[in-house]
């Protein structure tokens, strides 16, 4: 027989709301610790995220409308309530103060970057050998980093790392061209000036070009979504590396790929391995005359003789 609960009884029918965030965050406490249901990273109000430079003690309802997964670049409405006490609770700090430069970057410049790039693609790019048509033009997962918009732009010949100038930072004088070695957690990479009148200067580091490498622009996208959080593990690091680590280790995965493929190509082509052992002995006929005259076959050419 099974018990039915006491309508007095003061325990919770649920420790935690069912279903995804879906924003509705009257329903959260500011202790409330979510797990993004696509990577399972739990976002924890008192470890903050060191990725998305968020201070601990930052309730989920107070960070930043631009934060997104730190590990697989997930919206925020994908995450779960894990565990979390009462809503009624006291937040455990105050909400994040807001950058208004950092934030219209954010919301703004991936979609300028989109548009300009697909005008350079359908304007000058088409028939171009080096562009792969089977790609389009993407922003991918724009955030902050040390009060900078830093993202991935994929388009059908490069695909590039894209840091912004902060408020507080004139890149005005900064020519094409002009190198700049930036530090992250996983080492220092090697970024190049540029601007554009869409979009101002910004700095961009090269990880792939040209883009062959992919046979889709799913597969591009997926790459890129996956440089972000690479780029902040400082397990990726290598000491004594200058720049473009992530390209570099791509290119020898590729490397090592063709030469593996080239030895077996090379094993298939060779030509049997040839008996061990001394040679046979030749019969005097085959020493004057040669192997072939030996064994009976004569040349097509003219003989001694001939007419």
């Amino acid at each position: 027989m099974t018990e039915t609960p006491s309508a007095t009884s003061t325990a919770p029918s649920h420790a935690f709301f069912e279903g995804s965030y879906l924003g509705d965050r009257a329903r959260l406490a500011p202790t409330a610790r979510l797990e993004c249901k696509v990577c399972w990273h739990v976002y924890d109000p008192a470890e903050g995220c060191e990725t998305w430079q968020v201070p601990a003690g930052t309730p989920f309802t107070a960070l930043p409308d631009h934060w997104r997964c730190p590990v697989c670049d997930g919206a925020r409405d994908q995450f779960m309530v894990l565990d979390g006490g009462a809503p009624d609770l006291p937040a455990i700090a105050p909400p994040v103060a807001t950058d208004p430069h950092l934030e219209a970057q954010l919301k703004d410049m991936p979609g300028r970057f989109e548009a300009v790039f697909r005008e350079i693609h359908s304007a000058k790019m088409k028939g171009v050998p080096f562009v792969n048509e089977s790609l389009g033009v993407k922003a991918v997962g724009f955030r902050a980093h040390e009060g900078r918009a830093l993202g991935v732009l994929v388009t059908p010949w490069f695909m590039n790392l894209v840091l912004l100038p902060a408020a507080t930072d004139d890149w005005s004088g900064l020519k094409t061209g002009d190198k700049d070695l930036i530090a992250f957690p996983s080492g220092s990479y090697e970024f190049l000036a540029a601007n554009r009148p869409e979009t101002g200067p910004y700095k961009a580091c090269s990880l792939f070009s040209p883009m062959f490498d992919f046979s889709s622009m799913l597969q591009a996208v997926e790459t890129a979504a996956a440089v972000l959080p690479a780029l902040f593990d400082v397990a990726n690091r290598e000491e004594g590396t200058r720049s473009g680590e992530i390209r570099r280790r791509a290119e020898q995965e590729a490397a090592a790929q063709a030469e593996a493929e080239a030895a077996a190509q090379a094993a298939s082509d060779a030509p049997p391995p040839r008996p061990a052992g001394p040679p046979p002995e030749m019969s005097r006929r085959a020493v004057i005359l040669g192997p072939r005259a030996a064994q009976g076959v004569v040349s097509e050419g003219p003989q001694d003789g001939a007419a």
